[in-house]
């Protein structure tokens, strides 16, 4: 998965927004103002932080040696998944779903 890739899958989210808050270089996308996902373009390898449910979170730390506790964010919430290729693109859009939907669920009425 590339940048483009990542941004066409965020943005096929429905309601998602990108914005750009922390400066040029960071995508932000949010779901009602809420971020689920973000991403430093400049980062080699590309690299994206999601929200993820503190155990899975976990889980996800220990099978994937490309998914580590989140850069800047909350390490109990937050992933950073780097996109080296030993994660598939399916797995990787799992990721992003799940943040998507965490964050999309606290909006709820």
């Amino acid at each position: 998965m590339d940048l483009e890739q990542l941004r066409n899958y965020a943005l096929s989210k429905p309601g998602a927004e990108e914005t750009q808050p922390f400066g040029p270089d960071n995508l932000v996308y949010k779901i009602n103002g809420k971020m689920f996902l973000l991403t430093d373009f400049n980062s080699h390898p590309l690299q994206f932080n999601v929200k993820c449910h503190p155990d899975l979170a976990l889980e996800l730390r220990e099978e994937f040696a490309a998914v580590i506790p989140g850069w800047h964010m909350n390490k109990k919430h937050w992933n950073t998944v780097i996109i080296d290729g030993s994660i598939s693109n399916k797995q990787l859009q799992q990721f992003v779903d799940h943040s998507y939907e965490l964050v999309k669920g606290k909006n709820k009425n």
